[in-house]
């Protein structure tokens, strides 16, 4: 067999088969070659493809772990934002401490009634006027009845103006009387001295004035009602007040509660 060395570094055996440098023939060499060189390639492809995978597990991990981030912090949003309800809910017992204080205010700002003891709202008014009145003169309840059985006879606890004083017309009023120039409540007269004209329109005011009066009389304490009226007002019905006094003392006793 005739062996010659080539350029390549085969060995030509025989004809045209050859030897190559790992010592098979030339077709298996070059096959094994082949393999060798295929299984390399392979080998390569797979690295490259573990290579790929790895890179792609590394953002997939990395959006795992940011996700598992943001799940912990959902939890403590949570758990934040379960604090926030509960603290809400304990406004339940804020509400209930400040209960006694509402009651207090509603103990504080009684209610107004608008009618009592069977007067209309017009004559409540008129009514509670001169109980307030009094009240600031540090008057007892006598001398509230009085001056409500004395409003009662004069004008029906109604504010008149009077149809002889234009003026009395001008201010706000309830009806308008003819007695001389008495107006307002107790039908007093600006002429003989219980003061002006719009001043005595006044429910407060003509209250004052007639306790004014009132307690100018000696003894009116032990007075019955209609005398002590009638010792202020110097009617030409002096006993007519006396009928009034039981409906003056439930307004009163009303008004004071």
């Amino acid at each position: 067999m005739r062996r010659e060395a080539k350029a390549d570094g085969a060995f030509e055996v025989g004809g045209d088969h050859r030897i190559t440098p790992n010592g098979l023939p030339g077709p298996f060499g070059r096959l094994n070659l082949s393999f060798r060189t295929g299984r390399v390639a392979v080998a390569t492809g797979l690295l490259g493809c573990l290579g790929f995978a790895a890179l792609g597990a590394v953002p997939a991990a990395t959006a795992e772990v940011a996700a598992g981030k943001t799940t912990v912090v959902t939890s403590a949003d949570r758990a934040q934002a379960g604090a926030a309800t509960r603290s809400v809910d304990r406004t339940g017992l804020t509400k209930s401490a400040a209960k006694p204080q509402q009651k207090a205010a509603a103990q504080a700002a009684p209610v107004v009634k608008k009618q009592v003891a069977g007067l209309t709202v017009k004559q409540t008014a008129n009514a509670r006027a001169i109980v307030e009145a009094g009240k600031e003169m540090n008057l007892p309840k006598k001398a509230m009845v009085i001056a409500l059985s004395t409003a009662m006879q004069e004008s029906n606890l109604y504010n008149l103006g009077s149809t002889v004083i234009p003026e009395s017309q001008t201010v706000p009023n309830e009806g308008l009387g003819s007695d001389h120039d008495s107006v307002g409540l107790f039908q007093q007269r600006s002429s003989t001295g219980w003061g002006p004209v719009k001043k005595l329109m006044q429910p407060k005011f003509a209250a004052t004035q007639f306790y004014k009066g009132l307690v100018n009389v000696p003894g009116w304490q032990n007075m019955p009602v209609t005398y002590a009226a009638q010792a202020v007002q110097v009617s030409a019905y002096p006993y007519a007040y006396a009928k009034h006094e039981g409906k003056a003392t439930a307004v009163v006793n009303e008004l004071l509660k």
